[in-house]
């Protein structure tokens, strides 16, 4: 690989930062990152003060996992979807774009998981963790909060552990609450709860570790996700928030993260 020596230069009165691209290999994103990798001089993502992310609300998770050792501020544009974590694609004043974004650090929850045959494993998510049935019978899951038991037995489809940012993902479409950035709030929700049928899910403070016990992994085996990482037959897992990881967004002054979630609460 290449070694790159850039320095940064003056643009308008301002410091050029070094800019590192990465792409979904979508047509879409792909031509953007030939396009924009022609018009800057690019740095290894390891080099770079800023990484630019092109693609969907997906590609920009992959990216926060893939880079989240370097606490590099990362700055996407939608090459996607939805991109409800991304900038509009715009190759004009990018670098001014940049220089006056507003920065949001987010801390992933961290996944520890016993599975039935005591294997032991950890994930990070920067969304959330769930807990799915792995059978056509429903599951049955305990719930502790900070080593108290809030609920004796759980019947549903599953339960999700959501993050602010990933508030508006699949807790949303669990029908759970959504979160603005700066609350220190976890959302629990539970997906098609059958016992107790009327609980909706719970609001928890950032702080809380949750743990789920598999009442009965025999008949009712339950399987775990953080973000995209899937752990079979599990027994027993715990959430909580890492704050020692820090990872870093770059949002238009116009279109900050906050002011997304706010705005996504009065939608038709």
């Amino acid at each position: 690989m290449a070694e790159h020596h850039v320095l940064q230069e003056k643009v308008n009165g301002m410091s050029r930062k070094r800019l590192a691209f990465v792409a979904s290999e979508t047509e879409k994103a792909t031509n953007a990152l030939d396009c924009l990798t022609n018009k800057f001089q690019a740095v290894e993502p390891d080099e770079a003060d800023v990484i630019v992310a092109l693609g969907g609300d997906g590609f920009m998770l992959e990216t926060l996992h893939q880079y989240i050792g370097l606490e590099i501020p990362i700055y996407g544009m939608n090459r996607g979807s939805v991109g409800f974590l991304l900038n509009q694609y715009n190759e004009q004043d990018l670098d001014k774009r940049i220089e006056n974004a507003v920065e949001v650090t987010l801390h992933p929850l961290r996944m520890s998981v016993t599975t039935v045959s005591d294997q032991k494993f950890e994930a990070l998510a920067i969304n959330e963790v769930s807990l799915h049935r792995e059978s056509r019978q429903a599951a049955n899951i305990g719930i502790d909060i900070d080593g108290i038991e809030r609920m004796e037995e759980l019947v549903c489809d599953g339960v999700i552990v959501s993050t602010p940012a990933g508030s508006t993902a699949y807790n949303l479409s669990a029908h759970g609450p959504i979160i603005p950035i700066g609350a220190s709030l976890l959302a629990m929700t539970p997906i098609s709860a059958f016992r107790p049928r009327r609980w909706r899910g719970a609001l928890l403070p950032a702080s809380a570790e949750v743990s789920f016990r598999t009442l009965d992994s025999d008949k009712r085996p339950i399987s775990a996700a953080a973000d995209f990482t899937e752990i079979k037959h599990v027994k027993k897992v715990t959430v909580r928030q890492d704050s020692s990881v820090n990872m870093k967004l770059l949002f238009d002054e116009e279109h900050n993260l906050e002011e997304r979630i706010i705005r996504e609460q009065f939608l038709p």
